[in-house]
């Protein structure tokens, strides 16, 4: 068996042609940058790219692969250099069961599956050429194409306060929206960890994974997972998902859950933390509207105290781009003595980072690798920060 770094959640913001695809991604997200990127500069071994579904992507990755820079793999997935790319698609579902928009993740194994699945799509939304679009069909309906299809189903970020399962302080239970028996996983989302997620009893039964729903190309890999696989192919990827013969997710890295976005929760107009959740305006301006943070929102779903115990460990980590003092030069000459983001980050001794760059930012990194950095909340749609004092 072998060790992936796999990142399962990676936007398209245009086409090659210049169209948008996921209108708040950055125009450099075209599906080559992406692999590039993926494979040169973050050092990824497996990436799912979730705008796949677009008629024009698809198109794009059959030149690619007539003239040979990708290659399929049996088991499914194409290959890119070091990096294989799964094909996926994210969708906005939003029915009678569902009371409110919910994201969800479904990966296809090969080309053909995804293009049948795009025209099925096409039938059911109002535009085929964007992303995270909304399908006119139940959560269980959706669930049972993907399944049709040899796909994978997987929740998207399933506790922001947006567009989720369980964020919207609507739904209690996965069940009224989604077959569990059809489902692979569950995506954490950026402001929750592993032991966050697993005071919801249900979701013991399922792995969870750490992506980075990147919406620029910096953003690649700033959460994600290493998996036990024997080749990082689409079915060993299922078979990991589901912990059969061997294959498993080995440890999930993530922002630890004060950096994220909607970790606490905050007024909507100042931004102000909002400390007693029993409150009914804003102490700092006096507003009324707040947005509900992960945390609180986990307070009122929990009903177990007791941790899966056969989860894989979940650690902290803090990407370079929160790294106080490193700068797009320094990453730069970090980059070409290291070559790939992962190594930096996990694998370059100490004494080898300090010929490169100055010691303040050699101990940050240290520090970050090893959990002890101080760290302030984020809320209502800011990042929170690395505390440099």
């Amino acid at each position: 068996m072998n060790k992936y770094y796999v990142d399962l959640h990676i936007h398209i913001g245009r086409t090659n042609s210049g169209r948008p695809v996921k209108i708040t991604g950055a125009k450099s997200l075209t599906i080559g940058n992406i692999l590039h990127e993926s494979t040169e500069i973050k050092g990824m071994d497996m990436i799912g790219v979730i705008d796949c579904h677009v008629p024009e992507v698809i198109g794009e990755l059959e030149d690619l692969l007539e003239h040979g820079e990708v290659y399929p793999y049996e088991e499914g997935g194409l290959r890119f250099k070091n990096v294989t790319l799964i094909l996926g698609s994210e969708l906005e579902i939003y029915d009678e069961n569902c009371k409110g928009p919910i994201h969800v993740l479904a990966f296809m194994p090969t080309i053909e599956k995804m293009k049948v699945f795009s025209a099925w799509l096409s039938e059911r939304m109002k535009n085929i050429t964007l992303s995270s679009q909304r399908i006119y069909v139940d959560g269980r309906e959706l669930q049972k194409k993907v399944k049709e299809l040899s796909g994978i189903f997987i929740p998207a970020h399933v506790f922001t306060p947006y567009k989720s399962m369980y964020g919207r302080g609507v739904q209690q239970s996965l069940t009224e929206v989604f077959d569990a028996e059809l489902m692979d996983g569950i995506e954490l989302g950026l402001s929750s960890n592993t032991d966050m997620a697993d005071q919801i009893k249900e979701l013991h039964q399922l792995s969870f994974v750490s992506n980075s729903d990147a919406h620029s190309l910096p953003k690649i890999a700033r959460e994600y997972q290493i998996i036990k696989m024997q080749e990082p192919t689409f079915e060993e990827l299922r078979l990991a998902l589901h912990q059969l013969d061997g294959r498993e997710i080995v440890a999930n890295y993530g922002l630890d859950p004060l950096l994220g976005k909607y970790h606490k929760t905050t007024c909507d107009k100042c931004l102000t933390l909002i400390e007693d959740v029993t409150t009914e305006v804003c102490p700092n301006c006096g507003h009324k509207g707040f947005v509900k943070g992960v945390f609180d929102r986990l307070q009122e779903l929990k009903n177990t105290d007791q941790p899966n115990l056969n989860r894989p460990p979940y650690v902290h980590q803090v990407p370079l781009e929160f790294i106080p003092g490193l700068g797009p030069k320094t990453l730069q000459k970090l980059r070409d003595y290291f070559k790939t983001e992962m190594a930096i980050l996990h694998e370059v001794p100490e004494e080898e980072l300090l010929r490169v760059v100055k010691g303040s930012i050699v101990d940050v990194i240290i520090q970050a690798r090893q959990g002890k950095l101080r760290l302030k909340s984020g809320g209502g749609g800011k990042y929170g920060k690395v505390d440099s004092k």
